[in-house]
């Protein structure tokens, strides 16, 4: 590209060698992000269980995530406005109480309608503490924006790997054990917050209630939050669908789900901590995004195609976690570089958008499996990786900010007689 120059490539080498050099708040903030995260694929292991134990459909099952997901997504548009009056540490404590009080009532209820409610109280202690967060690292970690996010996603992915062999480990026992762990786990991290977070000085900037919905229209954010939506709906097929899928194949207890998805979990982590870096400090980012999201389609195709068969469905998990983890980094750092907003606004905007794609994915591949075949939740996400994918092909030009291109004096007085002469 004539009179233009790409920055990130240099920005990962510079930040490779800090990213375990971090204050303790940091990790504190961290470790509180790998329980938070637990707490999404915590319940994997155990919807077999909770459908048989409490008569409720696989599609009313599902709505743990739905229900969860959607107010997760709603409130994130409304967290950068309450940490902005209220200071970030206050946010994140006030989160992680939510989620302590509303993972022990879904342990104590009888019913699925009531664990469906109480993960909605969830989700809301999820957006306050899950959109804080990343602000708050990025803010206070050493070695730049990209070692921070690398640091949140490898916190992402070690929570998704864990919570289901967590839920798998607690679910052997009953279906309530992994939401009275999930309660303890998050009351440690609440103690480590208090314990090691700071209060800064200064005074939380405010910001107005509309910030987030105003920054989606910023042509960048709004292209990567439609997107995004895509990706959740294809993200959450794999994760919240396949504990359904495998039941037939032999793959039904808690336990065996917990160790598949363990297995995911590990992959998310590596790809998001090791490879994603890798692959951005040589190729654009919109260049990693157009690469990964086909092959999660042609990933989800293939576990369609073989729906039948044990070993490729799990195969098709673990790849899909690979897969995943890359596009989890990438997609975050494309977020964060997009605009010159306030990272907590733009975190805000785009995580609520997102969640929403995730909400309708669950409850949706149980009905088109239903009601259509076996295969159709994976051919529904896989179209929507291709969706995703076309989106930000057609939307790259908005996208230069994403790929750290600067253009130079010399590059912006060619383009202006480039159009002088059209």
């Amino acid at each position: 590209m004539s009179g233009a120059k790409t920055a990130h490539g240099a920005g990962h080498e510079a930040s490779a060698g800090s990213i375990l050099k971090q204050p303790k708040a940091v990790w504190a903030v961290a470790f509180a992000s790998v329980v938070a995260f637990m707490g999404i694929g915590l319940v994997d292991p155990i919807l077999p269980a909770i459908a048989s134990d409490l008569k409720a459909t696989p599609t009313e099952t599902e709505l743990l995530f739905t229900s969860y997901l959607v107010i997760t997504g709603v409130a994130m548009f409304f967290t950068s406005w309450v940490s902005g009056r209220i200071g970030a540490k206050k946010t994140l404590l006030i989160g992680l109480a939510v989620i302590v009080v509303f993972a022990t009532a879904a342990g104590l209820s009888g019913s699925v309608e009531e664990i469906i409610g109480f993960r909605a109280g969830w989700g809301l202690g999820n957006a306050l503490f899950i959109s804080t967060a990343l602000a708050t690292i990025v803010g206070a970690a050493s070695g730049g924006t990209a070692s921070a996010i690398i640091l949140y996603e490898a916190a992402l992915g070690l929570g998704l790997a864990v919570g289901p062999l967590l839920g798998g480990a607690l679910g052997s026992w009953s279906w309530q054990g992994p939401f009275f762990g999930t309660a303890v786990l998050m009351a440690i991290g609440f103690i480590a917050i208090i314990t090691l977070l700071k209060t800064p000085a200064q005074k939380p900037v405010p910001t107005k209630l509309s910030a987030p919905f105003r920054a989606l229209g910023r042509p960048a954010l709004a292209i990567l939050a439609v997107t995004a939506v895509f990706y959740n709906f294809g993200f959450f097929v794999l994760l919240a669908y396949t504990p359904f899928a495998l039941v037939p194949l032999g793959v039904s207890s808690a336990i065996s789900l917990g160790f598949v998805f363990f297995g995911w979990g590990v992959a998310v982590a590596l790809s998001s901590v090791w490879i994603a870096p890798i692959l951005t400090a040589r190729m654009r980012r919109t260049s990693v995004i157009t690469t990964i999201l086909p092959l999660l389609a042609i990933d989800l195709v293939l576990i369609a195609v073989f729906i039948h068969s044990v070993v490729a469905v799990i195969a098709g998990v673990v790849v899909g976690g690979l897969l995943l983890g890359i596009m989890n980094t990438v997609l975050t750092e494309a977020v964060m570089e997009a605009t010159d907003l306030p990272r907590s606004v733009a975190s805000s905007a785009y995580s609520g958008v997102r969640f929403l794609g995730g909400a309708v994915a669950p409850p949706v591949a149980s009905l088109l499996a239903a009601n259509i075949a076996e295969p159709a939740p994976f051919i529904a996400g896989a179209i929507a990786f291709v969706v995703a994918t076309v989106i930000v092909v057609v939307g790259r030009a908005r996208l230069a900010a994403v790929d750290g291109v600067v253009e130079t004096e010399l590059g912006e007085a060619e383009a202006i007689a480039v159009g002088d002469a059209a």
